[in-house]
């Protein structure tokens, strides 16, 4: 039987670490078999799964070993493998799913760049167009559609898992216009629509992005007649008024991007309009080691970074934003608010 490992001594500890791509590598190798899927209530025997996912016992065994030392699936004393409450997050139908998320975070190019961190380090720049030699996001929706494919879903779930809380969180009651600027298929959008009947919408973000919006936005659904999507890159432009604009977990980019963003935010509203920024915060987080880990990889791909709260207020204020207060949004997100000055 498999069982997690305690807490290492250092020498133990630094091994595991340099190993670190083999863990992941399992990880991703579970979510592209499925088996997660293919493991319901009812622990399974290897043979039965091996048989259910189209890989070989003796192999398979293997990785879920490798993977029940890190406490994803368990393997009980009769050699048959039971979900844990972090193997259940691999499951595409878990409310709280990670598929997505832990295929992103392990697509093809990442093994490309991560050995090129010192070089990022030194420069201060990425180091994705020097391996591939186009811009990371032309590379991912013209070459690397399966690629983009992942990262659309990774947002979408993300998005998708925390649109209730950033509706519970923001009062729009006497609002007449809220745009999502970068909000990826709306599901922000949709949830603040649904909380507040009288408000109508924007939607904001590349066509490929807003072509495969909410079903409750486009033509039929639910909320279709008080919304408006706007194909475009709130980089280079934001058509659109609002009495509420929301920005959430975009501005990561490189800060000559983030800078142009929030600039074309402040020349396209209206004095007294609000400015809702929200992110994830790399020096207030429970995740450490997660957000940690996702800022160097922006470092890498885009010349980015997760902010800090400081880092943040500075880049809001340069935008000629005024900062109304912080708040959490949950345990991983904080929101901005701003007003845009008269």
């Amino acid at each position: 039987m498999t069982t997690v490992d305690p807490a290492p001594p250092p020498p133990m500890r630094l091994r595991e670490l340099v190993f670190g791509a083999a863990c992941a590598a399992a990880v991703r190798a579970a979510a592209r078999l499925g088996v997660a899927d293919a493991l319901d209530d009812t622990p399974r025997s290897v043979e039965d799964l091996a048989g259910a996912v189209k890989t070989q016992p003796q192999t398979l065994r293997r990785l879920l070993r490798a993977l029940s030392c890190q406490g994803v699936f368990t393997e009980l004393p009769d050699g048959t493998f039971a979900h844990t409450e972090m193997s259940r997050l691999l499951r595409e139908d878990d409310p709280q799913s990670l598929r997505y998320i832990a295929l992103w975070c392990t697509e093809p190019w990442t093994w490309d760049v991560w050995p090129k961190l010192d070089e990022a380090v030194r420069s201060g720049r990425n180091v994705f167009e020097d391996v591939y030699d186009r811009e990371f996001f032309t590379y991912l929706n013209e070459d690397a559609p399966e690629s983009a494919h992942v990262f659309n879903r990774a947002m979408t779930t993300s998005s998708r898992q925390s649109a209730q809380d950033v509706a519970e969180l923001l009062d729009l009651r006497d609002v007449a216009t809220v745009a999502d600027i970068g909000g990826g298929q709306g599901h922000v959008l949709a949830s603040l629509l649904e909380k507040h009947p009288g408000a109508h919408g924007t939607l904001l973000d590349l066509p490929g992005v807003v072509g495969n919006a909410d079903p409750r936005l486009r033509d039929g659904g639910t909320l279709a007649s008080r919304v408006r999507i706007v194909p475009g890159d709130c980089r280079e432009d934001i058509p659109v008024a609002a009495d509420v604009y929301i920005i959430k977990n975009i501005l990561e980019w490189d800060d000559d991007s983030t800078r142009r963003a929030l600039a074309n935010v402040r020349k396209a509203a209206r004095p007294g309009a609000r400015v809702v920024v929200i992110e994830n915060l790399v020096d207030d987080t429970p995740s450490m080691r997660f957000t940690t880990a996702m800022d160097l990889l922006l470092l890498l791909n885009v010349g980015g970074a997760k902010h800090t709260r400081q880092s943040m207020v500075d880049r809001l204020t340069d935008a000629g934003l005024v900062i109304d207060g912080i708040r959490p949004v949950n345990a991983y997100l904080h929101a901005f608010e701003c007003t845009v000055p008269g």
